[in-house]
C-alpha cells in the first residue's frame, strides 16, 4: 500500500502556527521572536514586588516588625521570579562570572 504524498515541512509549519502563532508570524515576517516556551511572563512578580513595597512603607509608617518581615520575604520571592534562570552549560549568560585564562 502506497503512502501518500505529505511534505513534512507543510505539516511542521502548521504545526508550528496552531501552537504557537506569534512565534510562526514573526518567522514570515523576517523578525523572528522567542517561542512560548522560551517567553516569560513578568508581571506577577512585578506585582509581588509592588506588595512587598506597599507592605515596607506600611511596615515603617506603622511600626509591625511582622510586615516588614513579611516585605522582605516578599521581596526576596520576587526577585527570584524576575531573575533569569541559571543554566552552566551556557557561560556568556550574564549571571555568570566571566572565565579568565591564567
Amino acid at each position: 500500500m502506497a503512502q501518500p504524498k505529505t511534505d513534512p515541512l507543510r505539516d511542521l509549519e502548521a504545526q508550528t502556527q496552531q501552537s504557537d502563532s506569534h512565534f510562526a508570524r514573526g518567522l514570515q515576517k523576517g523578525r523572528p521572536r522567542q517561542p512560548r516556551e522560551y517567553r516569560r511572563r513578568r508581571g506577577p512578580a512585578r506585582a509581588l514586588l509592588a506588595l512587598s513595597l506597599a507592605l515596607l512603607v506600611t511596615g515603617i509608617v506603622l511600626p509591625q516588625g511582622l510586615l516588614l518581615a513579611a516585605s522582605l520575604v516578599t521581596a526576596g520571592v520576587a526577585m527570584y521570579l524576575l531573575t533569569p534562570p541559571y543554566d552552566s552549560d551556557h557561560p556568556d549568560l550574564p549571571l555568570c562570572a566571566p572565565v579568565r585564562s591564567a
